[in-house]
């Protein structure tokens, strides 16, 4: 076992969190969970990423707190989300172990993780891989950072520190963005080896019509537009309700333009969507005396904006031509590129796991693929995917308060940032896990602060001024 210079420096952070305390903690969490491409631990080929390490210090400052423990254990009842996603983790797990032994060469899998077979590229007969055991173990941190994040968002200065921390990420992922296009080509580009020191294949170099793809802490650019996706949802609907407007403007707008550059088929096919559940939200949040000037500005301005910039590339042959060569590479001839291929390989594997698993699955980790629905439905079959399913209703999509309060303001942010981030999956999710940062955020949309009605009159969980429309 090896601890890395990121581990080092993730405990110290650690250590001087719990002395300030839980709400320190989770703000330094949320940061944590950046270093996508990091390992703070090294066992053997494994690694234990700094958000990870870091979620052992967020539940000691947590459940030190007898009020924190008792709203975690709370959470977990019958009938709330987090007993639908502990379901799943403790189904997944299960099937997980017995299903590739018991279905053992039945199927061909495209393995997630190292098998008994030698590594081809290609597929293996079914069978256990190293990942039933890695995706147990993310799966497990998912649900005790949701358990955890609804506990702390119980009292309004929790549910502050959570938001701050969402948008102390979203800080942390541009600012990495763009130190990895500001360094490339430079001696400078070496110090971020320190982060991405996982036992992933990286793809840092990569260059794509003579631009070199935005990956900053994550191993590849598609990683990188996918939780960016998640941020610019939440930062974008903040900065629509009229909360804390010109940090969460500039931080949706950054992380919209490194999306762009980052050269992904993922975030440019994921960005325009999550643009139209951004309008939409415009739609809902404009009018009355509680509608912001933005969202009304948006609603009015934006489609003629577009068809005025689409008629301005239409008429300009040269700029037409550019950028449908540009979009035709990335994204109309992706399927007939090899990585296209590839993928849909994948998920014609996954899908193929899942009729000759009966609709069971052949275990959570065992097999890769290129779209989260074909992840579910390959490696936890129709129950992990109602399992889920329901999580994603009652934690996400059911709004908790009235509209247009401060905190239902954070909690469709919240939950706009969950279905952008769930978009992003959608086009190139891997596997099951969706990262730490989307069951943050789908705590966050989930948490009900206590004193809802001193909220009222002192103003919002961000401590901004509500623009109104005049």
């Amino acid at each position: 076992m090896n601890l890395e210079p990121v581990g080092i420096f993730t405990i110290v952070v650690g250590l001087i969190c719990l002395l300030s305390g839980y709400t320190a903690t989770v703000i330094a969490f949320s940061v944590f969970t950046v270093f996508g491409g990091a390992a703070a631990v090294l066992i053997g080929s494994t690694g234990i990423q700094p958000g990870h390490l870091f979620l052992a210090f967020l539940a000691f400052s947590t459940l030190s707190y007898s009020t924190k423990a008792k709203a975690a254990v709370s959470s977990l009842q019958i009938g709330k989300p987090a007993m639908w996603l502990a379901c799943l983790l403790v189904y997944g797990v299960i099937l997980g172990y017995f299903a590739p032994r018991m279905l053992a060469k039945m199927t061909e899998i495209i393995p997630l993780g190292t098998s008994e077979y030698p590594q081809t590229g290609g597929t293996v007969p079914l069978g256990p891989v190293s990942s039933n055991f890695t995706q147990a173990v993310y799966l497990t941190a998912d649900l005790v950072t949701f358990v955890l994040i609804v506990a702390i968002g119980s009292t309004m200065r929790g549910f502050r520190a959570v938001c701050w921390g969402v948008m102390a990420f979203t800080a942390a992922n541009a600012l990495f963005g763009i130190l990895d296009l500001a360094t490339a080509g430079t001696s400078l580009q070496s110090l971020f080896g320190y982060i991405r020191n996982a036992q992933y294949t990286f793809h840092d170099d990569d260059v794509v019509a003579g631009v070199k793809r935005v990956v900053g802490s994550w191993p590849e650019a598609s990683a990188f537009a996918g939780i960016s996706l998640g941020a610019i949802g939440f930062t974008g609907t903040l900065w629509l309700c009229g909360r804390y407007s010109w940090t969460n403007a500039l931080l949706f707008l950054i992380s919209s333009v490194l999306i762009i550059r980052s050269t992904s088929s993922t975030g440019l096919l994921g960005l325009p969507v999550c643009l139209c559940v951004l309008y939409l939200t415009s739609l809902a949040r404009c009018g009355g005396r509680t509608g912001t000037r933005t969202s009304a500005a948006i609603v009015l301005f934006a489609p003629p904006a577009v068809l005025l910039i689409a008629m301005m590339i239409l008429l300009n042959d040269e700029v037409y031509r550019l950028l449908y060569n540009y979009f035709d590479l990335l994204l109309f001839s992706k399927a007939t590129s090899a990585s296209g291929i590839e993928r849909a390989s994948w998920n014609f594997h996954g899908y193929q796991n899942f009729l000759d698993s009966y609709g069971l699955g052949v275990g959570l980790g065992t097999a890769r693929t290129s779209s989260f629905v074909f992840a579910l439905l390959s490696n936890v079959g129709i129950p992990g995917t109602l399992f889920f399913g329901i999580f994603f209703l009652l934690a996400v999509l059911i709004p908790k308060l009235p509209p247009r309060t401060a905190v239902s303001d954070t909690h469709l942010a919240a939950r706009n940032g969950c279905l952008c981030a769930l978009i992003g999956a959608l086009v190139a999710g891997p596997t099951v896990d969706l990262g730490l940062l989307f069951f943050i955020m789908a705590g966050l949309a989930c948490a009900l602060p206590q004193r809802q009605e001193e909220q009222e009159t002192a103003g919002a969980p961000l401590p901004v001024h509500t623009q109104t429309m005049a």
